[in-house]
């Protein structure tokens, strides 16, 4: 095949280092496939100590406002914020207790506690034996820090059934409240020093995408070019990275892919991908044509579909625009046009430690934007049978209106 076969992508290639990135933010005129040293995954704490402290503190703080007395999580990203690893859930109960006031503490195995206290930010760490009630250790930590009355704890959101069950039956006359209120909050709004991970997760992103794009040939499956696109992410750094390829009418399917489809010429290319730095996540989506020739239905909705994010991008402003309303400003631009019925999810969703978190745009939440949200603009249209176009960048809210983290394509 020619080169040119895959290199008409409908725009999608303004990652590529022909154009280079001209806003001060990385690299000038590097090639697609820039030298990077190979991953080492490590599970230390990528940020200071002092970080995860006022973590804690914050915490603690949003605690005594609402009278409650502790914050308990298990592993999760919410167990990640706090103390800087993740050593993943199993039958095993692993927790961080967090007072109020005082000390904070994790329970777990005993047999854990090296490894824990390795790659944990300095806590206090309690193991259980094999043999023991490890919700029977909860209590204890719980009744060394407030010793008489009963009181309330906040409970993280995820936290395994048959865990909440176990601490409640140790825990009897305590009171449960959702701690989503707490660490919602404190997790939506991020520092300078989570957006230089997410940014960096963004730009890895960015450069397997376009390495990927450009070794597109024909007979490939979508399975093949999910392959090559985790291992381009892998090679540049990037933590679990990989995503949806979707071809031709797969490309309808918001959520579709990848499957055993084949790539032919004249053929839409849809590739919805993000990876992970320190656990900070990216979510970039772009749509190309394969092929030389664009069809102009495709080119119209591509266009379309960029207008609505614009249209969203412009009305973005700290502390005054809903997230509903980001939503509504761009529905409307593809409901004008006549494709409302075919742009069949929310607009965006919040990204930091998950890849889908607070805020969600969508209609029915007036949670207002603030500075420090970082979050996905992604509006869609999907043709069943035909083909599907969304176009996908990372924003972050600032006190001056919407900054485009990634690199939006242009307009054909």
């Amino acid at each position: 095949m020619q080169r040119r076969e895959f290199v008409s992508v409908a725009g999608a290639l303004v990652l590529a280092a022909t154009e280079g990135r001209k806003d001060g933010r990385g690299w000038r005129g590097r090639s697609v496939l820039p030298s990077f040293r190979p991953s080492v995954a490590s599970q230390e704490p990528a940020l200071s100590p002092e970080v995860f402290s006022r973590r804690l503190a914050r915490a603690q703080a949003e605690l005594k406002t609402r009278k409650w007395d502790f914050l308990i999580a298990t592993p999760g990203t919410t167990y990640l914020y706090f103390t800087g690893y993740n050593p993943g859930r199993s039958e095993r109960l692993i927790a961080l207790v967090l007072p109020a006031s005082g000390e904070a503490a994790i329970v777990c195995p005993s047999f854990e506690v090296d490894r824990i206290k390795r790659h944990t930010a300095a806590l206090e760490i309690t193991g259980w034996e094999e043999q023991a009630n490890p919700y029977k250790l909860v209590e204890r930590v719980v009744r060394a820090r407030k010793p008489r009355a009963a009181g309330t704890i906040a409970l993280e959101s995820s936290t395994a059934f048959g865990s909440y069950l176990g601490i409640k039956d140790a825990l009897a006359g305590w009171k449960f409240e959702d701690a989503a209120a707490i660490t919602d909050r404190l997790r939506i709004i991020k520092f300078p020093e989570e957006i230089a991970l997410i940014r960096r997760a963004i730009a890895i992103t960015e450069d397997a995408m376009a390495a990927t794009f450009a070794q597109l040939a024909v007979g490939v499956s979508e399975h093949d070019v999910a392959g090559v696109l985790e291992r381009e992410m892998e090679r540049r750094g990037g933590e679990g990275g990989g995503g949806l390829v979707q071809f031709g009418p797969s490309s309808a399917l918001p959520h579709g892919g990848p499957a055993s489809v084949t790539l032919q010429r004249e053929m839409v290319v849809l590739i919805d991908c993000g990876c992970r730095v320190s656990g900070y996540t990216s979510d970039i989506t772009r749509t190309i044509w394969f092929g030389d020739h664009p069809s102009d239905e495709f080119k119209t909705v591509f266009n379309l579909v960029h207008d609505a994010q614009t249209a969203a991008l412009k009305l973005g402003r700290p502390l005054v625009t809903p997230c509903e309303e980001m939503d509504r400003a761009a529905r409307k631009v593809i409901s004008d046009a006549g494709f409302g019925r075919n742009f069949t999810h929310r607009l965006g969703h919040g990204i930091g430690l998950d890849g889908h978190e607070p805020p969600y745009l969508v209609e029915g939440n007036e949670v207002h934007l603030e500075p420090g949200m970082v979050f996905t603009l992604e509006p869609g249209v999907y043709q069943a049978g035909k083909f599907g176009v969304r176009i996908e960048d990372d924003c972050l809210m600032t006190e001056n209106g919407v900054e485009v983290l990634s690199h939006r394509p242009s307009k054909l």
